[in-house]
């Protein structure tokens, strides 16, 4: 898998590095972004803890983080 994924990634064009991986952590990322809650993108990614989640990095923006939920109409 990872071999056709790097193929593709060459064919694309794209100069950032890309793994299997990388699905997984914008999987999350999305999630989180969407408003998800955060015990259930833990659940789904299998993780033991929230702590060890990484991809809550996007929930640390400070004021910029602040959204109301009109923005989505």
């Amino acid at each position: 898998m990872n071999r056709v994924l790097m193929e593709a990634v060459r064919a694309a064009g794209l100069a950032k590095h890309v793994t299997s991986h990388s699905f997984r952590h914008s999987f999350a990322t999305h999630l989180i972004e969407s408003r998800t809650d955060i015990r259930t993108v833990q659940e789904l990614l299998g993780h033991e803890s929230v702590e060890k989640m990484i991809y809550t990095h996007v929930l640390n923006k400070g004021g910029r983080g602040v959204t109301s939920l009109l923005d989505d109409l």
